[in-house]
C-alpha cells in the first residue's frame, strides 16, 4: 500500500480532505492528513488545487461503489468492466491497488450526498457528466440497469447539479425509449428541422470530447463514446425525416 498511497499523494488534492478522503482513509488501512505533496510542493487541504485525473479516478471509485451496492449484490462483471477500465488507463500494478481498495470501499456505508458535494465543490461540470456516464457504463454492464441503480445514480446525479435534462440525455443513451434519440438531443420530436439541427450544434459542443482532455486517455475514450451516440441520435433523426 505504499506505492499506493504515493501515487495517490502525487496526483490528489482535493479528494483527500472530507468524506472522500475518509473513505479512502478506511479503504488504504491509514489517516490520510491534509497536507500533500504535488511535484515537490506542499499543498494544503483543498485550496488552490485543481482537478486531475487522480481525483477524478478515485471520485469514480467511490461513486462506482455506492451504485455497485445499490442492488445488493456485487456482481463479478461489474467489479471486471471497472478492472478493465482502470487498466487500461493506469497500468497492472495500479489497477491491482484500485481493485483492492473498491473491494474495501464496498464494505463501507457511503454517505452519497456528502462525497457528490465534495466532488460538485471542485470539479468542472463536463466531468461530472462524464462521471454520470461512466456510472451508467458499470451498471448495464450486465446486460440491464436495475431499478436500484437506476435510482442511486438518479440521486448522485442530482448532487452532483446534473440538469434534468443532461441526466435524460445521458440515460438514453443506455435506454431503448420511445423517442430516445430526441431525448439525448434534448429536444421534443415536435421540433422543426432547423431545432434539431441547432440541438445538434449545441449536443455536439457540449459533449466534446475536449472537454475532458484533462482527465486521460481513457476517460476522453469514454467521451467519445458518449459524443458519438449523440452524432447517431442526429444521423437517425436526419434518416426518419429525410434532412440532409
Amino acid at each position: 500500500m505504499a506505492k499506493f498511497g504515493k501515487w495517490l499523494g502525487g496526483g490528489l488534492g482535493w479528494a483527500f480532505g472530507g468524506p472522500i478522503g475518509a473513505i479512502l482513509g478506511f479503504a488504504v488501512g491509514s489517516a490520510i492528513d491534509s497536507v500533500v505533496s504535488v511535484d515537490g510542493e506542499v499543498k494544503y487541504g483543498n485550496k488552490n488545487i485543481r482537478t486531475a485525473p487522480n481525483d477524478f479516478s478515485v471520485s469514480l471509485l467511490v461513486l462506482i461503489a455506492a451504485v455497485m451496492k445499490a442492488d445488493g449484490k456485487i456482481l463479478k462483471s461489474e467489479l471486471d468492466y471497472v478492472k478493465k477500465f482502470f487498466l487500461k488507463q493506469f497500468g497492472s500494478e495500479h489497477t491491482q491497488q484500485l481493485v483492492l481498495t473498491l473491494r474495501e470501499i464496498l464494505k463501507k456505508e457511503i454517505p452519497v450526498q456528502d462525497v457528490c458535494f465534495q466532488i460538485k465543490t471542485y470539479m468542472q461540470y463536463p466531468a461530472r457528466l462524464q462521471l454520470i456516464h461512466l456510472l451508467f457504463g458499470v451498471a448495464s454492464v450486465d446486460g440491464h440497469v436495475q431499478i436500484g441503480e437506476l435510482e442511486v445514480i438518479q440521486s448522485i446525479a442530482s448532487f452532483l447539479g446534473i440538469k434534468s435534462a443532461d441526466f435524460a440525455s445521458i440515460k438514453a443513451m443506455f435506454f431503448k425509449e420511445v423517442d430516445g434519440d430526441y431525448k439525448i438531443l434534448e429536444i421534443e420530436k415536435t421540433a422543426t428541422d432547423e431545432e434539431v439541427k441547432k440541438a445538434y450544434r449545441k449536443m455536439a459542443v457540449k459533449y466534446h470530447p475536449d472537454k475532458v482532455t484533462h482527465l486521460g486517455e481513457e476517460f476522453q475514450k469514454s467521451a467519445k463514446e458518449k459524443f458519438q451516440k449523440v452524432q447517431e441520435a442526429y444521423e437517425a433523426i436526419k434518416k426518419q425525416r429525410g434532412i440532409n
